[in-house]
Order: C-alpha cells, then structure tokens, then sequence
C-alpha cells in the first residue's frame, strides 16, 4: 500500500540531533530504515534478551522477555501500518524501541529506582528510553547517541499522547533538541502504542497460564473472553487444549487489530497531513468504544489476577530490595560500579545518583543478580518465580 497523505514521510524528516563528519548512507535506506536498523544493532536492544518483562528471570525458554515482546509489538504495529498507509519503517522503529529504557526486572526496578532519586528528579522508563538512545547508547565516534530522526524521537517521547509537564530526563532532552512536547504525535506513534497495548493485554494471557498464575476458568468470566472461547471450541472440537488456547489469544489479538484499523480509518477523514494529525486536538489511532471498553476491562483483570498475584508481589518486592540495596552500595562506594563508569561519576548532585542510576538502568536481569552476588556475597533468592 503507498504512504498516505497522513503518514510521516522519511524525504521530509526534520533531521538529526548532530550532523555526521563526511559520511553518507550506508545503502539505499530511509532516514526511518536507518532508525530501525540503528535500534536493532544497539547494546540497548540487545539488553532486553535479558529483562523482565512479566516474570522476573524465567527458567522455562518459552515464556517471554522484553526483547520478545518488542518484537511482537512490532509484527502488530507493521500490519496496522501498512494497512492504513503510515510509513512502516517508522512505526516499527517505534515499536521496537519503546521498552529500551526498562530497568533490570521490570517495574519493581523502575519503583526502586524512582524512590532512589526521589529528591533528584526520579526515575521514569519512557523518558529513559529517550535519554538511551540519545545519550547513554554511543556507538558512533563523531555523534552523542543513537542520533535518530526528530520523528522517531518524538514519537518516543509522546507515544502515549502530549507532555505538558516532562520530568528531568526528558525536559533536558527536550531543551538540547525540541521535540514539540505538547501536541500529539504522528500517527506511526500512535499505532505504536496501541500495538504494545494489543501486544501485552493478549500475550500476557498466555505467560499467565503457562505459569499457572492464570485459569482458563477465571478468564471465562469475562463474557467476551468465554463467547471467543466457545467459537473456537467449535471450530476446533479435537484440537488440544493447549492449541485452543492458544487460538483464543490469536482471535482476540485479530479482533483487536481489526477493530483499531476500521476505527482510525475512520477517525482520518478529512485528514490531509501529518501536521493535521499533530494538531487533531485528540488520538486519532483509537478502538472503537465497545472495544476500548473491552481492553479496559481485560486490563483489570490482569492486574487483579497475574499483575497483583500474592507469588508476583512476593517476588517484585524481592527485586525491588536488590535494586535499592545496589544503589545504596554504588552511592556508598562508586568504585563498585565497572570501569569507565566510576571514572565518568560526577562530582555533584543531582548528576552522581543520576549516573548511578543510569548505569544500573541499564543492567540486565541477570546482570543486577551477578552484581548484587559480587557485593554481598550471595546471589538474591526467590527472584525467579516461574
């Protein structure tokens, strides 16, 4: 399908952060293709192998990670772009981009983190998702960063709608490369973010009953949940259970997907360009009422049954102790931190813990425990509960 006349154009990017010394493209890319191939080749990505993204440090190989899931998201969002016209590369970059500023397990790490810099600004994952790859990620010799396209800045820093009032990390970003904080995105941002939602609702679902966290029982308690069900059952009568569920989770994330194409379609009339989308005044990536308020309620429902089980706030609160005692020893004696960190420690506040924290954001999983052993002596118990 050609680009729409709503869809970002790559040909009319608003550029780069820094200019690049002497050197053209490598191939016949997009401003946007670079992006993503950018993102894909970073040490950031590479991370999310090994970060929580449900269950924290999985000893089964089938349950997924953050890096999975970001692939997921994008296979979604690619079939949305492509479907409405938006540019995909874009879209994908975005997808796959959205979760690099997670700490070591999860939001446990994210809630330590936050109450470590409490009186220095906090911590949030998706202004550190911006500060990674415009800051913190340096793979180039004459450019800080990733060096991305405005476009996929942007839509990184607002996927989830306008920013009026941005905290630290993406206010100081925000001021060495405005980022147009207070309207909304592109639609490729949008898209992005409807995907993750689409992504995590369905996917998770299926974590939660591989784990035993969750019962088919339980889901059927939501109407639309068991009227699926009993389609496939139908359809299906001598499949196993595990392949019915399966194509339950398959049927919903279809549904899902369907309805958020025909409601933007719609929602686009009269749309003429990218910067009518940035002025809409609202989303125009949206589901329709009767699916928002199905999303809505299959989220409180896994927040009530896999988010807040008594075993994931057992263990959240375990990882939680091992990031808030690592920053405590890193404040305490930064010398612990590995080499090149300690010597790139600023001298003051708020930049020493906010240092500290960066280095620890980027962690993986695997890496915090190592870490936590090297210090105390011990690995951390009960971190791996599935």
């Amino acid at each position: 399908m050609s680009r729409a006349h709503y869809a970002a154009d790559p040909a009319k990017t608003r550029g780069r952060e820094f200019a690049h010394q002497g050197q053209g493209a490598r191939g016949p890319r997009s401003a946007f293709q670079r992006d993503r191939d950018r993102i894909i080749h970073s040490i950031a990505f590479r991370r999310l192998a090994g970060k929580t993204q449900v269950f924290v440090a999985p000893d089964g190989d089938h349950y997924r990670v953050r890096l999975t899931h970001s692939l997921e998201v994008a296979q979604i969002g690619r079939v949305i772009a492509r479907e409405l016209g938006l540019d995909e590369d874009l879209t994908e970059a975005l997808c796959l981009s959205h979760d690099l500023g997670h700490p070591p397990f999860g939001h446990p790490g994210e809630d330590a983190l936050n109450d470590a810099l409490a009186t220095r600004g906090g911590f949030d994952h998706n202004a550190h998702a911006l500060r990674t790859v415009m800051r913190l990620d340096n793979p180039y010799c004459d450019v800080r960063g990733l060096n991305l396209s405005w476009e996929t800045l942007e839509g990184l820093a607002k996927h989830n709608g306008p920013v009026t009032q941005p905290g630290w990390a993406l206010a100081e970003l925000d001021e060495a490369f405005p980022l147009d904080l207070t309207r909304w995105p592109s639609l490729e941002a949008q898209v992005a973010a409807l995907a993750d939602d689409i992504a995590y609702d369905n996917h998770d679902i299926d974590d939660g009953l591989r784990a035993g966290y969750l019962e088919l029982d339980q889901l059927l308690e939501l109407d639309f949940i068991a009227d699926l069900w009993r389609e496939v059952q139908s359809t299906f009568p001598h499949a196993s259970r595990a392949k019915q569920l399966r194509e339950l989770v398959r049927t919903q994330i279809g549904l899902m997907v369907n309805d958020l194409i025909a409601t933007t379609s719609t929602n686009l009339a009269g749309i003429g360009s990218v910067e009518e989308v940035r002025s809409a005044g609202r989303a125009l990536a949206a589901f329709s009422p009767e699916m928002a308020q199905r999303e809505r309620t299959l989220k409180r429902f896994m927040y009530a049954n896999l988010y807040h089980h008594d075993a994931q706030k057992r263990t959240a609160e375990r990882a939680r102790v091992v990031i808030a005692k690592l920053f405590a020893a890193y404040d305490q004696d930064p010398s612990l931190m590995t080499s090149g960190w300690t010597e790139r420690l600023p001298p003051e506040e708020p930049e020493r813990s906010r240092h500290i924290s960066d280095f620890i954001a980027g962690m993986t999983d695997q890496y915090a425990m190592a870490q936590y052993a090297g210090i105390f002596g011990e690995r951390p118990n009960g971190l791996s509960n599935v």
